[in-house]
């Protein structure tokens, strides 16, 4: 069995690989990439040499290619010492027409286009636009080097930063001073006089690497950090894996401890708190508050996040639709073609038949005329506005196992081992329970696991209509607004849940089962 599910576990990933690397070479090299612009206001705004500039610009934030100007590259040779600042100054004043350089600006701009071209980059250079002596609205030069991301490489660095461990050696910047790790049992977030163990790291990306507080599951930890991909549309720069996971609402404030000793009722949460250089000098507030560069912070907020709206919801349904599903489906297989099979046969084919939009929105009309809340207001919740979203997912999973068992059911009626067991003598009672159910349970035992852990995916329609603000709609908006981090996010997402449900099922129905082996020897 262990090998069986380590080698399933090895062929499902190579398949979500697989999934990933055709999901990007879909968007990255098959889509038209200018359809990113169509809901962007600022791209309206800009003009002639400046809208090229914020193309490429947006393209790279976007995963597109790589871009580099000019500036960047004197820049980084500043950093680097191979030049000083007068000298960057001065290389960086290119003319309006490459024939305006001065002497040091010809020699930096061949250097930027031999050292580019080398790298397979294309290099361009735009002239300024002018209106007479003045230039002409984005019409300013500009001087840049762009290459595609290869679609492996891209996929490679995409991969291999999924998962990142925090380390003392995180953060680049000499200001961090003394690294180091800590820990210590009475944590300065609240006020260093409760008892409350954490770790706590300087020049790690995150302050606090390990804490408690009150919050299921009670032990959080910022060591190791899941990035699935930054959203630039659907959640403008954060991550697709904080998108599904930060609580909404309103902010809940406390009494914050902070570090300087400021005593503040706050919605900040410290122990979010990651490094941002140069934070400490740039704000009289941050001064106030902070000792370290350690200041950007999340805020605690009233209500769950969009993955647990969505598992909420869904695994009550499930739980619903396996309670009734599974009895009726019995009766209806034990009284084959009496009035009440007939019923449930006339259920199930209306809800194969009926559109889900079509009968969830007559769901949602039968529940507003029973006075039941019709969409979710976070600031308002309560558990009526889960009435609707839970039956309308869970009555078409009812006729699915309805169906579905009755069926298996009654093709074991007719086996051999079922005439056999009445020629010995055993009740119909007896026989369905011990034989037929057991026998027709199996493959339905297979899809418990994916329903379960189908319910953190959501359920895009039913979300939609209800307003419930869960992950099934995350999809849908990311792909409107062409926001490709949170695609690839969400599609590496569903489909490790597919890989891990198929294989919970396979184990699951082994257990049910004793005939069935997944040990080669067995075979």
């Amino acid at each position: 069995m262990i090998k069986y599910v380590f080698r399933r576990l090895i062929h499902g990933l190579i398949s979500v690989v697989i999934v990933v690397a055709i999901v990007m070479i879909m968007i990255y090299s098959l889509m038209n990439r200018d359809l990113i612009f169509a809901s962007d206001p600022l791209f309206t705004k800009t003009a002639n040499n400046q809208r090229v500039a914020y193309k490429n610009q947006k393209w790279e934030d976007f995963g597109y290619l790589d871009y580099v100007t000019y500036a960047d590259y004197l820049l980084e040779l500043r950093k680097s010492g191979e030049i000083d600042e007068e000298t960057r100054a001065e290389a960086v004043k290119f003319g309006k027409k490459a024939l305006n350089d001065s002497g040091i600006v010809k020699e930096y701009v061949k250097k930027f286009e031999e050292t580019y071209s080398a790298k397979g980059y294309t290099v361009t250079r735009l002239d300024a636009m002018m209106l007479g002596r003045k230039y002409a609205a984005g019409g300013k030069e500009q001087y840049f080097a762009v290459k595609d991301k290869p679609v492996l490489n891209r996929l490679w660095n995409y991969l291999k930063n999924i998962f990142t461990i925090d380390n003392i050696h995180a953060v680049e910047d000499d200001a961090v001073g003394d690294r180091w790790i800590d820990f210590t049992w009475y944590d300065p977030a609240y006020g260093g006089d409760t008892l409350s163990p954490a770790i706590i790291g300087n020049g790690t990306k995150h302050k606090y690497l390990l804490y408690c507080d009150s919050e299921f599951p009670y032990i959080h930890q910022n060591l190791l950090t899941i990035s699935l991909g930054t959203s630039y549309s659907v959640n403008q720069g954060l991550d697709v894996f904080d998108t599904m996971n930060r609580s909404q609402g309103s902010y809940v404030q406390d009494t914050v401890y902070y570090p300087t000793g400021h005593i503040e009722q706050s919605a900040d949460d410290l122990h979010t708190a990651t490094y941002v250089p140069g934070s400490l000098k740039s704000s009289a507030v941050y001064k106030e508050r902070f000792t370290d560069n350690y200041t950007n912070v999340m805020t605690h907020k009233a209500n769950m996040s969009k993955v647990g709206f969505s598992f909420v919801i869904g695994i009550i349904a499930t739980a619903m639709s396996y309670l009734l599903g599974l009895p009726l489906g019995v009766m209806m297989a034990r009284r084959k073609d009496k009035f009440f099979d007939k019923l449930g046969k006339m259920y199930i084919i209306f809800i194969s038949a009926v559109p889900s939009l079509a009968y969830i929105f007559l769901f949602k009309a039968i529940g507003g005329k029973l006075g039941l809340p019709t969409t979710f207001e976070m600031e308002k919740a309560n558990w009526m506005m889960y009435v609707l979203p839970i039956v309308s997912l869970a009555l078409p999973s009812v006729a699915g196992l309805m169906n579905w068992l009755r069926r298996y059911m009654i093709d074991q009626m007719n086996s051999d081992y079922v005439k056999f067991a009445r020629s010995g003598g055993l009740s119909e009672d007896e026989i369905f329970s011990k034989h037929i159910l057991k026998n027709a349970m199996i493959p339905i035992v297979h899809g418990i696991p994916g329903s379960i852990l189908g319910a953190v995916v959501g359920a895009i329609i039913t979300e939609r209509v209800y307003v419930v603000p869960g992950a099934g709609n995350l999809l849908t908006k990311a792909i409107n607004f062409y926001d490709n981090g949170v695609i690839v996010g969400v599609t590496l997402f569903y489909a490790l849940i597919t890989v891990v449900s198929i294989i919970l099922g396979d184990v699951l129905m082994a257990m049910v089962d004793p005939r069935i082996s997944f040990n080669e020897k067995a075979r």
